[in-house]
């Protein structure tokens, strides 16, 4: 029994010097969630991806321009790159070349996938909105849980001490022979069991910190101690400014899923208009700009004028030359420096291509249906979305009327039990009610205050429920 009555006493401090330290409230809680959660930056990724899409399409709308060159070894009967003619012999050879476009018309098509990709960025930001309301709700929920089973232990540890008060005076009632022993014995049975709903709501307690922890994205073996506000003082709205259908007509603005589907649904507009454009004619321009050099390439480097004989003629037996009025050149030849030859060769071209779809297997044609489809998918998403946003309300907005309900009936189920176990308690102390009913009235108001709890941390929950719809977001 001594142990029993150490280990108990070791666990209720235990649980007092946890309160002290480094806390986390709501507020930090869901700070640090937006921030760390896994799910959060999934969609921040997602949305980052969305935002290059969008830089890349408005990148689409400017003239492309791309620069090549190369090298390598000619041989064989082959086209000398610098004079266009047949060659058998072997030459190295290097070309440059800069070529590009540009759209001049295509019906809309870029300036419509460049709003169709703006309003899908859009739509990735909602997205993570929306994950971070939807961990910021987790952490609220397994944050009252936290509180609730907190509150539990704290009904067990005072429990715990009346039935440890209980079980020492009646000892000393046993020792004196006031009372037979089988009175103790059903104390001690009573302590057990009462240890036993104090463990349950402790490991409880744990469960929710670790499904904290979980949300947060921290270490499950890492310190972690949340900040226990007293449930009566959480601040609540009035359950008269929470009208269902008030609540909704504000979702609908605050919400980041409906934020979302309307984006996306002018994306599929514009969409439906880029696919469209593809059926018609497209007008754009082209140019590039070359030129190549050759190892073999010789010109002219220098050259000098001589007169030579053109023949002999005889005269009288002998041999005369003849010698042309007009001096021959002569001319030296050295290979072409580079820069010369990139200079000589280089050529430009500039034009304009028209490309008119005929038929492509029906690629253009079913892409176009298909993103008409992609917008009614995208309209019955909304619909749906908006469908499930007000049952949720007025789902929310019910189950905080009955809640509030039990919650008031619970307080005058406490207040009796608590007048039964007092009076049961004098009886008891004065020898005329028996331990077994004192200790079924004591059951009762731990039952009552339990039920309490409970049903005061889900009207909690409503109400916070219908202040997250309402815009107000999560503060306890």
């Amino acid at each position: 029994m001594k142990k029993l009555l150490t280990l108990l006493t070791c666990i209720v401090a235990i649980a007092a010097s946890a309160q002290n330290g480094s806390k986390w409230d709501l507020r930090k809680l869901v700070d640090y969630a937006m921030k760390n959660n896994i799910s959060v930056k999934q969609a921040e990724v997602q949305a980052r991806i969305t935002a290059l899409q969008y830089k890349q399409a408005k990148l689409n709308q400017y003239p492309t321009a791309n620069f090549g060159t190369g090298a390598g070894l000619q041989f064989g009967r082959s086209v000398d790159p610098t004079t266009n003619q047949f060659t058998t012999s072997e030459l190295l050879y290097q070309n440059y070349s800069l070529q590009g476009g540009a759209q001049i018309y295509n019906w809309g098509r870029i300036k419509h996938n460049i709003a169709a990709s703006q309003f899908s960025a859009l739509a990735g930001l909602a997205d993570v909105e929306k994950a971070a309301n939807d961990v910021a709700l987790n952490v609220c929920v397994y944050y009252l849980q936290a509180l609730s089973a907190n509150e539990q232990i704290n009904i067990n540890s005072i429990q715990i001490q009346q039935t440890l008060a209980q079980l020492s005076d009646t000892k000393k009632r046993v020792d004196a022979g006031a009372l037979p022993e089988l009175n103790s014995v059903e104390l001690e049975a009573q302590l057990a069991s009462d240890s036993s709903n104090y463990i349950n709501s402790k490991t409880s307690f744990e469960q929710s910190l670790l499904s904290l922890k979980g949300l947060l994205n921290i270490d499950a073996a890492a310190s972690f101690e949340i900040a226990t506000p007293s449930v009566d003082k959480i601040p609540l709205e009035s359950i008269l400014d929470m009208q269902p259908e008030i609540v909704y007509q504000l979702a609908l603005n605050n919400q980041p899923q409906q934020k979302g589907d309307s984006l996306r649904i002018e994306a599929g507009k514009k969409n439906v208009l880029a696919s469209r454009a593809q059926l018609y004619p497209t007008i754009s321009g082209n140019y590039s700009l070359s030129s190549t050099y050759n190892n073999k390439a010789l010109e002219v480097t220098s050259s000098s004028q001589f007169i030579a004989p053109i023949g002999k003629v005889n005269v009288g037996g002998t041999d005369y030359n003849v010698f042309s009025n007009t001096p021959f050149t002569s001319y030296t030849y050295g290979n072409t420096p580079y820069t010369s030859q990139l200079n000589q060769n280089f050529q430009q071209a500039v034009g304009i291509n028209i490309a008119v779809p005929i038929f492509n297997n029906g690629q253009r044609r079913i892409a176009y249906e298909q993103s008409k489809l992609n917008l009614q998918s995208y309209q019955i998403a909304r619909d749906q979305s908006n469908q499930k946003l007000k049952l949720d309300i007025y789902t929310a907005y019910t189950n905080a009327t009955n809640a509030m309900q039990k919650f008031t009936a619970s307080q005058k189920q406490v207040d009796a039990a608590q007048k039964a176990y007092d009076f049961s308690k004098k009886r008891y102390d004065v020898g005329l009610l028996s331990t077994l009913d004192l200790i079924t009235n004591q059951n009762k108001l731990l039952s009552a205050k339990t039920q309490q709890l409970s049903n005061q941390f889900d009207y909690v929950f409503r109400m916070k429920l219908l202040e997250f719809y309402k815009g107000l977001g999560l503060k306890l």
